[in-house]
Order: C-alpha cells, then structure tokens, then sequence
C-alpha cells in the first residue's frame, strides 16, 4: 500500500480528492526498493507456477466455477482478516469500482486463461500472456504516462524471444489462442485504470476484488450450467495452493506494483512466467523443450532486464 497506508490504485482520485504528486510516483517508479524487488519476486515465481495449477484445477473442476471459489475463498479470508484488523469496509462507490476491476482482471484476465487451457497447455498459456506489457505500455499512454526508450526496446527483446520460443512449440486451438491474446487486454487494461478509480484502501481494495471478481465468476458458472463432479485430490490441493499463494499472495503483490512501479516493470512477470511453466513442464507434467526453445529463454530473461533496469534521471534518452 502507498506510504500513508491509502489505496495504491487511488491516482489520482476521480473526485479530486487525495493524489500522489506525479514526480512522486515517477520517483518511487525509477527506485527498485526491498518491498518492490520482493513482489516482483513473488509475482514471477508464484504466477509462473499458477498456469500448471489451473491445468491441474480443471482437470476434474469445471473452469469459471473453480476461478470463483477460489477468489471467493480468498477474499472473504483477507476480508474478514482486516475486519479484524480495524480496518474500515468498502463503502458503496467502492464496491462498484472493485466490481470493475475484478471483473477486467479475475473474469477477463484469469477467466480467459482458464478457459483456454482446456484446449492449450500450461506453458503455452504463460508464452501467450507474454504480450501483457506491451499492452500495459498502450494503455498507459491513455493516461497520459510514458514509456521509455529502453522499455521499449525490452518489450520488443521480450516479444522476439517469446516468438523464439514458439518456434516448434506452440499447440493450441485458434479458439484458445484467440481466448490467450484476450485475456492480457482485458488484465492489462483493468490494472492500468485500477489506478484512477475509488478503491478501498491498501489491501482492502484486493479483498474486495476478489470477492466481486469471485462472485461475477460462479454467477457466470451457474448461468452457463458448468458440470460439477467429484473433484480429484490433486484438483483439491492445486485449488488449496491457487487460493493462497496465486491470490492471497501474489495478487496482493501485484496490486502493489501496479501502484508503485511502471507498467513495463509491473507487468515483466509476463516474460518470467513462461520460464517457470516450461520448467514446471518440463520437470512435473513431462513435457519437453527444444534446444531453440531453452535459447529462447535467454532472450526472454535479457527482456525483463532491460524493462526492469532503473531509468536514468529525467531528460535522459531513456527516462
């Protein structure tokens, strides 16, 4: 959460309300700090790993219904942790705005991705969501934020070594396909207006969209008559470890980078995402990589170095 323990995704206030000074935010967005480096963290290895859970999840759980216990189960725990805490529930224009982006980023963003990976595999999906910055960049331009030279051209790094990697190895259904080009617009385009709408403040805000994101996805799961069965025990435990550490943690860690860094940099995880699903791949679901495919990875990781590298001071060509 922002240093005065208000929402990060408050900037600046619709209402004209509270707002972080613009050279504020672009200071703290040139600074990779402790909280900054250990979210990335979690962000990279923790979704990274979420896309061979979901394969997992749906493997005996019908998709939308599965995405909306899980953000509920989530968010009513985090919810009701910072109840207890004292912290103060979202008032009625803030439960709209929550509605909003769990909507874009849980039924859109996760939703998407989900479904796809009925007809695509884990790691494919994670080379798919790779185009996330690049839309983030966009997107960002709308409200008026700039991407530097040197983000740009870790986009672009990035982008030819997830082309690279999908040499020889991208097996999906054009349904699926089109469903993972969707889904990045959709999160891409909900976590930058997150940031210009009433939000609860802190970590309220991800509780709150968990639980309208959650709701939206098992009402749109009954509506379109889902098939529930007995869920497996590895369904069980990859739903257990989704919730927890996919939402409750690496959501949460999100949210706070979206906040406090610049788009390109929030949304690097795309290209560290797919390095950790090929490898869990590789190394639990038995699938293999070639060796243009694991050169590939080289290319993609000198992308987040770039996007990632600290900007020079204002005025300088990659600021």
């Amino acid at each position: 959460m922002g240093r005065d323990g208000r929402s990060p995704q408050m900037w600046p206030p619709p209402d004209g309300g509270y707002a972080l000074p613009v050279t504020s935010l672009a200071a703290r967005g040139a600074r990779l700090t402790p909280a900054v480096l250990l979210s990335l963290a979690l962000v990279y290895v923790v979704w990274g790993s979420t896309y061979f859970g979901i394969k997992v999840a749906i493997g005996s759980l019908p998709p939308l219904g599965m995405l909306g216990v899980r953000f509920l189960v989530a968010g009513a725990l985090l919810y009701a942790f910072l109840r207890w805490r004292g912290a103060p529930g979202p008032t009625a224009r803030q439960w709209r705005a929550s509605a909003i982006v769990g909507l874009l980023l849980l039924g859109g963003g996760t939703g998407l991705v989900t479904l796809a990976e009925r007809d695509a595999s884990s790691s494919v999906a994670a080379m798919m969501i790779a185009v996330s910055p690049l839309f983030a960049a966009l997107f960002a331009r709308l409200w008026g934020e700039r991407t530097g030279g040197r983000e740009w051209l870790g986009i672009v790094v990035g982008l030819a070594g997830i082309a690279l990697l999908n040499v020889g190895e991208l097996h999906a259904t054009p349904l699926a396909a089109f469903l993972l080009l969707l889904a990045p617009l959709c999160w891409t385009f909900g976590s930058q207006w997150s940031r210009h709408l009433p939000l609860p403040a802190g970590l309220m805000g991800s509780a709150a969209e968990m639980l309208t994101g959650g709701g939206l996805l098992l009402l749109l799961s009954l509506l379109l008559r889902e098939h529930w069965s007995a869920p497996t025990a590895a369904s069980l435990w990859a739903v257990a470890y989704l919730t927890v550490f996919g939402s409750l943690v690496a959501y949460s860690a999100y949210m706070y980078l979206v906040a406090h860094t610049r788009p390109a940099l929030a949304t690097s995880y795309a290209y560290v995402n797919p390095v950790v699903a090929v490898l869990l791949g590789v190394g639990l679901g038995g699938e293999s990589l070639s060796r243009l495919g694991w050169a590939a990875l080289g290319v993609i990781l000198a992308g987040v170095v770039l996007v990632a590298w600290p900007r020079s001071a204002p005025g300088s060509a990659d600021a």
